[in-house]
């Protein structure tokens, strides 16, 4: 079934049910490029939504008055932090496919809508401490539903809108421009928090309100929309057993029964073996569904498969890098060449200024290159690149030089700009016609998990790194600046996950969790040390460094399994616009 206004037809008109005969473009020339803006706006807007929080946390913990750093409250910054992802994850391919049903179009516009009303709503919060980040927790994953909405359907509205010869171009600007959103983030979340914590939700209310309007101005049908029964078994496991195994995950990270992390908590285990078993029982339901919400026969598609599979190995190996990275600075290098730990997280942002850059200019010229010489190459080549920027990283010092960093994130992101325009476009290309709004569902679903678990993964990695060293290291480094014993061991006997958190938020723990009590009793001399720049970055540099080789081994290893199956091909031969049967 043709779906676009590709050179197969001569017509210009086009059949009931959205499905468009050969040349004439739907809505006229002009109304691919309206598509094409509206929904990267819409991307655009979700995914800076993720990271803007993500850099802004220090002020929004300090706006509800909450400490991160009290064990207590690890979990309410681990669901800020990770419940936006866990919530899109779940739930995009169900919005996908109930776009197919429903109109993609009528999916998109709603979820624009509930994205701007949110974030009003999370910038009024009424309430201080926990009730406080209970009340962003609970709106964020109301939010999460509408940037859901945006992230399932804009792929599929935009394959729907442009030629099968534009459409890497087009694909490649809207991730591109999504993407970049999450490094854009971190810029914007610093610069707006310095000023006020609610502004980080302010700035979506215009650009919300913007892109609504001209959505349900300006956006129509123009897909393939088949009628269909709603799979609500199908729906109901995957959202279950994915959940279970992702919050699994999530709370594993946090500490549990004197152990540093919470891979032994019964509730834990629970969740992951019990969300992989209610994962499984959702793949015989799928199996056996007629109008199955996440259709099975895609995968006979080894083109499909394939592409689908970098896109969660990938999404993996990358997503973690941006949490390691702002660790890096913040916690480490930006505290040693003398920044102020208040203002790390905004330094952090600007020197990763060079991954936005190389993703911003290999994005879209991939995209482009793509179409006319196809997108498996340049998906391959991506993923090479990115394996041997993690490889330069591995060879850099932990206070290292900055030119030879830039060039390497540089490097990094110019990979994930060659791979990820492509991808998306053999991911599409690969689905028929009536079930795009599926396929751009699942392609998310994988790029989410993937960020979810990389977090879990690589914070796993590192937590076990720290506890086997930073506990000896943290106490003698005390005790010799004249820490009483049992002040040094106390502080030493906390969740490492604590220091972890503690540098990616910017802070200085030593001085947080000594108190003034303590530093007052100390010299003049010694207090200053302890709360200087410099002791907390040295000390914990050594585990730090040991972490991030595992972490970055790991990378390489998914990076480079990602890479061969890009170039899986498919056996049956394609037309243009997806796969003949």
């Amino acid at each position: 079934m043709v779906a676009d206004g590709a050179s197969l037809g001569t017509t210009g008109r086009r059949p009931e049910g959205g499905a468009r005969g050969g040349g004439a473009l739907p809505g006229g020339p002009r109304y691919k490029w309206v598509a094409l803006s509206n929904t990267t706006l819409g991307t655009l807007i979700a995914l800076i939504n993720s990271s803007i929080v993500l850099i802004s946390l220090p002020a929004i913990f300090n706006g509800v008055r909450l400490d991160p750093l009290r064990p207590g409250n690890i979990g309410y910054l681990l669901w800020m932090l990770m419940g936006y992802m866990l919530v899109t994850a779940v739930l995009v391919v169900t919005l996908g496919r109930l776009g197919d049903i429903f109109g993609r179009v009528r999916i998109y516009n709603a979820g624009f809508l509930i994205f701007t009303v949110t974030s009003v709503i999370l910038s009024l919060d009424p309430f201080s401490g926990g009730a406080g980040a209970l009340w962003l927790i609970g709106w964020r994953v109301v939010q999460a539903v509408g940037g859901s909405m945006l992230m399932a359907n804009s792929a599929a509205i935009i394959t729907d809108a442009f030629p099968a010869t534009q459409r890497g171009m087009a694909l490649g600007v809207n991730v591109v421009a999504g993407i970049s959103g999450s490094f854009i983030g971190l810029i914007l979340g610093g610069l707006l928090a310095e000023w006020n914590w609610r502004s980080v939700f302010w700035v979506n209310v215009p650009i919300g309100v913007l892109g609504t309007v001209w959505a349900y101005r300006s956006l129509r049908e123009t897909g393939t929309r088949r009628p269909a029964r709603i799979d609500w078994w199908g729906n109901v496991t995957f959202a279950v057993g994915l959940t279970a195994l992702l919050a699994g995950i999530t709370y594993g990270i946090q500490p549990y029964g004197g152990h540093a992390m919470g891979w032994t908590n019964p509730w834990v285990l629970a969740g992951l073996i019990g969300g992989a078993a209610v994962l499984g029982v959702f793949c015989l339901v799928e199996a056996k569904a007629a109008e199955p919400m996440f259709p099975l026969r895609l995968f006979r598609d080894a083109s499909f498969t394939g592409a689908s599979a970098a896109t969660l190995l990938g999404s993996v190996a990358r997503g973690g890098l941006q949490f390691m990275l702002i660790i890096w600075l913040q916690g480490i290098w930006l505290p040693l060449h003398g920044y102020d730990y208040a203002d790390t997280p905004l330094w952090a942002g600007i020197y990763l200024v060079p991954l936005t850059v190389g993703f911003l200019g290999a994005g879209p010229v991939a995209g482009h290159l793509s179409d006319r010489f196809g997108p498996r190459p340049f998906a391959s080549a991506g993923l090479l690149v990115i394996a041997v920027s993690f490889g330069g990283l591995l060879l850099l010092p932990t206070d290292f030089g900055y030119p030879g960093f830039a060039a390497l994130v540089f490097l990094n992101g110019l990979g994930s700009g060659l791979f990820s325009a492509p991808n998306t476009s053999m991911i599409m290309s690969s689905a028929p016609a009536e079930a795009r709004g599926a396929a751009s569902g699942m392609r998310a679903t994988f790029q989410n998990a993937g960020m979810v678990l990389s977090i879990g993964v690589f914070f796993s990695l590192m937590v076990a790194g720290l506890a086997g060293s930073l506990p000896a290291a943290l106490a003698g480094g005390l005790t010799a600046q004249g820490v009483p014993a049992p002040a040094a061991h106390q502080v030493a006997a906390l969740p490492p996950v604590g220091t972890l958190f503690a540098a990616f938020l910017g802070y200085n723990p030593v001085q947080q969790l000594l108190g003034p009590h303590v530093l007052a009793a100390l010299p003049p001399g010694h207090a200053h040390i302890l709360t200087g720049r410099q002791f907390f970055p040295r000390l914990i540099s050594a585990p730090f460094h040991d972490g991030l080789v595992v972490v970055f081994w790991l990378a390489i290893a998914m990076s480079l399994v990602a890479a061969a199956t890009s170039a899986v091909r498919s056996r049956t031969a394609a037309t243009p616009e997806g796969p003949r049967p």
